[in-house]
């Protein structure tokens, strides 16, 4: 198992679904973690399950929050060594055509500017680190176009030249930046989008699932776990000379549907 023994992590979204599994897994694998999240319940839980982790109530849409967020982060962990940027909402489901406008700078507002802003608070801390790490949750959407869901992919594409970018800007400074590319996660919220598509299509939900199955050639949705495993090794030493990537997680999904 790779380790993450003395490494200070704070982790965007970090109370539920992906965002908490890769909180868990740096904490379990000896990081010291701070989560932050809009959630504030959430974020109850997850210092219920795992104590030692650290939280903050956030926005990332609200440069002022993000900049006490930070601050409060790195004051209790005394620095910063990984940055895991999760934080993102899904957005309208409308063509291109019917899309209502302040939705898709909603969209844009937290998943690209979001962060952004995050990442340029945190760069002074990392800067710092002797092994600095940011990694970047993009999305099978960040890989091919997606019918009906133009915000939400745009913003997905949009954090693969960030990350690029960011690659060669911080590269000098000894830090290393990737992304990963999540197919259809297995959890509540994916089964709401079969429910959904059931209700409209009049299939079945199993048959919705298996219709999303036969656009992968491993046959079965992505654990969050496994994203969290990815996240860690990224963020590990066994990773040293990684940095520049997009690394998808999705068992092989061949489009966005």
């Amino acid at each position: 198992m790779t380790t993450s023994n003395g490494q200070r992590v704070l982790i965007t979204a970090g109370a539920g679904g992906i965002g908490r599994a890769i909180a868990v897994a740096f904490a379990a694998a000896g990081a010291r973690v701070h989560a932050c999240d809009i959630d504030a319940a959430a974020l109850n839980d997850l210092r219920a399950q795992a104590p030692g982790i650290t939280t903050s109530v956030c926005d990332i849409a609200d440069r002022g929050a993000v900049g006490r967020m930070v601050k409060e982060a790195t004051d209790a962990m005394g620095g910063l060594d990984v940055l895991v940027n999760n934080a993102g909402i899904a957005g309208p489901a409308a063509s291109v055509a019917d899309m209502d406008p302040d939705a898709w700078e909603a969209v844009l507002r937290v998943n690209l500017t979001g962060t952004f802003t995050v990442t340029q608070a945190a760069i002074p801390h990392l800067k710092q680190s002797a092994a600095g790490s940011i990694v970047v949750m993009s999305s099978l959407a960040g890989r091919f176009g997606y019918p009906n869901r133009s915000p939400y992919s745009t913003t997905k594409w949009g954090l693969i030249g960030f990350t690029k970018t960011l690659s060669r800007e911080l590269g000098e400074f000894g830090i290393r930046v990737n992304a990963i590319l999540p197919g259809a996660v297995d959890g509540p919220r994916l089964q709401q989008v079969f429910e959904g598509r059931a209700s409209t299509s009049g299939r079945s939900v199993a048959q919705e699932e298996a219709s999303a199955l036969a656009n992968q050639s491993i046959k079965r949705f992505v654990d969050p776990a496994d994203i969290a495993a990815l996240a860690v090794f990224l963020a590990s030493g066994a990773a040293r000379s990684i940095s520049g990537q997009m690394i998808p997680i999705d068992g092989d999904s061949q489009s966005a549907s």
